[in-house]
């Protein structure tokens, strides 16, 4: 990520100064925070974890821990306006020693029931004979947030045969001075918490270009370092399905960098384009085309229009993906989908979206994916506003909580049967509901399922389609625009089923959204 205007950093590391001889954030302390999952569904018992970088520069001891634990139920079902309960849960005695690049310590929190909580950890720890306590971070200036975690009662709603998976995150592996990752291990316990089946580990490929103890100094070999994470990877439980994959910085139509996530490669694919080590050398490695052909496994347009800022354009060469990018004639591993949900529906959902149905109405019907880009970020995102000067946090790019919910090639997901799922064309993507369709007859029958705890009911389920007109040369085309189907409702129960006669039709898709502002939004189910 940049450091210029337009696009904010995601960590708030505290050690670089560029060399300089002062920063307002520089501390001789590691950085210690405190994360958990945004929410847990029922069955798994509810976790924490104490993270620590730069422990292997700063040794220190993490001595106690103390969890001001708030139920805070407003407007959920059964409960009054100000309803809350609150107590404290002490952790005495840990000494637990942080002495390396990365530390990640859980800490089972104990039994809650469900419920929206409010938690912030009161954090003591030593280093060289000095104690700090401190809340949620110690990240200088940046005033502590607690964690926002909702206990589940019931399952996630979910479409029969489908598995849902976060598509775009970052492990320690993208780690540098201005962004941060959590283990494979950590990631794959807080998959388990919110509810997830698969994850696809999309890495910075110039950041296994470079150390990770110095980012700016080349490592001896990419592909090896790429290899370590799939090594690291197999060394762990085989649920949830842990993938590693790429987040691979490739030439668009015009030369500029944009961003191509793919899905487990056999090995590592190069481009160090946009990475920032060389100045204003930033022309990217190889064509998206190139990069197509070498990964051979389902590849998708990374947030495609996200906005960015004049001097990220012009010294880092990034740009937006164009129509052409999508249409490489014979590319025998073309683009599988477009990932324009980037954990927050923002201008660079809007746009993506409009381009994704602008190429449906082409005949290009590419899946649309949801990711968060989170960076270990498993309840908010800590990043630099000013740099060297000041920080901030949001709750934009929270790891899984936007899902891509797929239909399942087999009942047990592998890395072979997730390619062959994403070759398919029946898939959704989702903050809370289910939305899915299915193939009957001459028929497409959409299904809507929500819960008291993603929402409720229905505040719409809109379908759209786009009518087949006759086309004297080719027969028939698809209509310029999409039209709203009456078959549509408005306040809709929690569980709905939409059955629509597809003559006449090039494709049916739908989306839907429940009375708390939760969204979901299918793939187009084509119509032969």
């Amino acid at each position: 990520m940049s450091i210029l205007p337009g696009e904010k950093l995601r960590y708030a590391e505290t050690h670089f100064k560029f060399k300089l001889p002062w920063s307002l954030l520089y501390k001789p302390w590691p950085e210690i925070f405190t994360d958990a999952p945004f929410q847990f569904v029922p069955g798994v018992a509810p976790i924490l974890w104490i993270g620590v970088r730069d422990g292997s520069r700063f040794p220190a001891t993490i001595k106690s821990v103390e969890l001001a634990i708030k139920k805070v139920d407003n407007g959920m079902e059964g409960t009054r306006p100000g309803d809350c309960t609150q107590e404290v849960r002490t952790f005495d005695g840990l000494d637990l020693s942080a002495k390396n690049a990365f530390d990640f310590f859980p800490l089972e929190i104990g039994s809650l029931a469900p419920g929206h909580y409010e938690i912030t950890p009161r954090v003591t720890a030593t280093r060289n004979g000095k104690e700090k306590v401190f809340k949620r971070w110690n990240f200088p200036g940046l005033k502590p947030a607690p964690l926002k975690v909702q206990v589940l009662a019931e399952k996630l709603p979910m479409a029969p045969g489908f598995i849902a998976g976060e598509m775009h995150c970052h492990t320690r592996y993208s780690a540098d001075h201005v962004e941060y990752g959590a283990s494979p291990a950590v990631m794959q316990q807080a998959a388990k918490a919110i509810g997830l089946d698969f994850v696809n580990f999309t890495d910075h490929a110039y950041d296994f270009a470079f150390l990770q103890e110095d980012y700016t100094r080349e490592a001896p070999s990419a592909p090896a370092r790429f290899q370590e994470l799939k090594q690291e990877i197999a060394a762990l439980p085989p649920s949830p399905l842990l993938v590693a994959g790429e987040e691979v910085s490739a030439g668009n139509s015009k030369g500029e960098n944009v961003h191509m996530t793919v899905l487990g490669p056999e090995g590592y694919l190069p481009g160090l384009g946009d990475c920032g080590r060389y100045w204003l050398n930033n022309r990217p490695t190889l064509p998206i085309a190139k990069i197509l052909e070498m990964a051979d496994v389902p590849c998708f347009a990374a947030h495609p229009l996200q906005q960015m800022g004049m001097l990220e354009k012009f010294i880092f060469r990034r740009g937006y993906w164009k129509n052409a990018d999508l249409h490489l004639g014979d590319s025998k591993n073309p683009i599988r989908g477009i990932q324009f949900w980037n954990g927050v529906r923002d201008e660079g959902f809007k746009l993506g979206r409009a381009w994704w149905i602008e190429e449906l109405g082409k005949g290009n019907y590419l899946l649309p994916i949801g990711g968060n880009d989170a960076h270990g970020d498993l309840n908010d995102t800590t990043f630099v506003d000013l740099p060297l000067l000041s920080l901030g946090y949001n709750r934009h790019h929270v790891f899984g909580k936007v899902r891509t919910v797929v239909a399942a090639a087999s009942s047990t997901p592998t890395l072979q049967s997730l390619r062959e799922s994403f070759k398919g064309d029946n898939c959704y993507i989702t903050d809370g509901p289910a939305l899915w369709w299915e193939r009957s007859g001459a028929a497409i029958v959409f299904h809507a399922q929500s819960n008291s705890e993603m929402g409720g009911g229905f505040r719409y389920i809109r379908i759209y389609g786009r009518r087949r007109i006759a086309d004297g040369l080719a027969g028939s085309k698809a209509a310029a625009q999409e039209e709203v189907l009456p078959e549509s409702l408005v306040a809709a129960s929690q569980n709905e089923t939409i059955t629509v006669q597809a003559a006449g039709y090039a494709y049916l898709r739908a989306e839907c959204e429940t009375a708390s502002g939760r969204f979901a939004l299918t793939s187009a189910a084509t119509i032969s």
